[in-house]
């Protein structure tokens, strides 16, 4: 049961590594855009390609949290006493950055918005550092149960390669989400802009794999055992199967399926670095068995992780595919105007036709006048029988709705008309204001 829960782990890093580093990767081509005349555009696209899913990635990093702190208790511990600083910083980025991305669109002052742009592209910049550093002193295994934080954990070769390339990575996806955004809001100039910028992302990413292989075959030398035999190597060259074929759908025009591969790449990545861990938790000091915790509490994160899957994981995948497909677009001032309804428009769905509207505003007094139509309107045996009270209150509901909503065309009264004579003639002076 543990190595099923460490395997649903490392399957939720990896989601959080490619959902959210898209939106890691936008903050960083936020920040690197440029002034406010020459990175507007970008700027723009990163906004409205955002807005709709960015809070949405983080379940991703709050699953993960729960199944370490309950399934894997001593990891836990580990890993928060030893690599804190970077761990704390990573968090404190988090929140900064969901704050300057929702405050810097509503502020009206120029200072304003860039203050809460440069807190939202520096924290994108500076998060996934912090969390590839954490990842890096669990790689090489430098962060053992009953170690006290100190630099060294996270502050060493391994680590810092780990947080470049995750800086790197979530660039890349950044770009080529970008680019394929760009395209569906019909902006050509930003398609060319960002397949730019992830053809350079890639190259970038493959160089420091290689830089990365050759630094943990002295500094992490289980992990690159593991990367490079077995199913690390598998998902390696997976890895790179994917990178040029990323790289070819960017040079073509249409662009499609190259966010798919993009994604390949990472999680291809992400998988590649747990199974060389195996069977280390932290390689050589902590197992998956040793860092797992009681049975029952394995069993209840086994059957929350299944409720997971059954309901939380259908909802984001739709949300998902409702963004990638552009129907989750804000409405516009011209949207908002042609859904609203004109004068000549039918009535909606229960509402009353033009005629028979005003009888709902005033009560029927037609029974109280002419004795004879109330006894002929009394129902009979035959008659079918009334609905429930609660059911005329719903259908008067709604039509009063349907009216109220509804635009009506009131004449003007003129004056000296019956009304204006009724009132004169029971004393009052509308004219003046005052009895005769």
């Amino acid at each position: 049961m543990a190595a099923v829960i460490a395997v649903v782990m490392l399957l939720a890093v990896a989601a959080y590594a490619c959902a959210g580093g898209t939106d890691y990767g936008a903050g960083f081509w936020d920040l690197t855009a440029g002034g406010a005349e020459r990175g507007k555009r970008p700027r723009w696209l990163i906004d409205h390609a955002m807005a709709p899913v960015w809070e949405v990635n983080n379940v991703w990093l709050v699953f993960v949290l729960v199944i370490m702190w309950t399934g894997f208790p001593v990891l836990f511990q580990t890993v928060f006493s030893a690599m804190w600083l970077p761990l704390a910083l990573a968090a404190v980025g988090l929140v900064l950055r969901g704050a300057g991305f929702a405050l810097r669109k509503p502020v009206r002052r120029i200072a304003g918005r860039r203050l809460y742009g440069a807190v939202f592209a520096l924290s994108s910049l500076l998060t996934p550092f912090f969390l590839g550093a954490a990842v890096g002193g669990i790689a090489s295994g430098r962060a053992v149960p009953g170690t006290e934080a100190s630099a060294h954990a996270w502050a060493n070769p391994t680590s810092i390669l780990f947080g470049l390339i995750a800086i790197v990575a979530t660039a890349f996806l950044g770009a080529v989400f970008l680019a394929a955004d760009a395209a569906r809001f019909g902006a050509p100039d930003l398609v060319g802009y960002f397949r730019r910028r992830a053809l350079g992302s890639v190259v970038a990413l493959a160089v420091l794999a290689a830089v990365m292989l050759t630094v943990t075959w002295s500094d992490a030398p289980h992990v690159w055992h593991g990367l490079t035999h077995g199913v690390g190597l598998g998902l390696v060259i997976l890895a790179g199967v994917c990178s040029l074929a990323t790289g070819w759908l960017l040079l073509r025009r249409s662009g499609a399926w190259s966010r798919l591969t993009a994604v390949g790449v990472v999680a291809a990545a992400v998988l590649a670095w747990g199974a060389a861990q195996r069977p280390y938790l932290i390689p050589t000091s902590l197992t998956v068995a040793e860092g797992a915790g009681a049975p029952s509490s394995l069993r209840w994160v086994g059957l929350v992780t299944l409720v997971a899957v059954v309901l939380v994981c259908p909802a984001v995948a739709f949300l998902y595919w409702l963004d990638t497909h552009g129907d989750l677009e804000p409405l516009s001032g011209a949207d908002l105007q042609r859904t609203r309804p004109g004068r000549d428009d039918p009535p909606g769905p229960g509402a009353p036709s033009r005629p028979d509207r005003a009888k709902l505003s005033r009560p029927d007094r037609t029974n109280q006048s002419r004795p004879d139509r109330a006894v002929a309107n009394r129902p009979s045996a035959t008659d079918p029988p009334a609905p429930p009270t609660w059911v005329a209150v719903a259908r008067h509901t709604v039509a009063r709705h349907a009216v109220s909503s509804a635009p009506r065309h009131v004449p003007r009264r003129r004056r000296g008309g019956r009304r204006d004579r009724a009132a004169r003639g029971r004393g009052s002076s509308p004219r003046r204001g005052r009895p005769r």
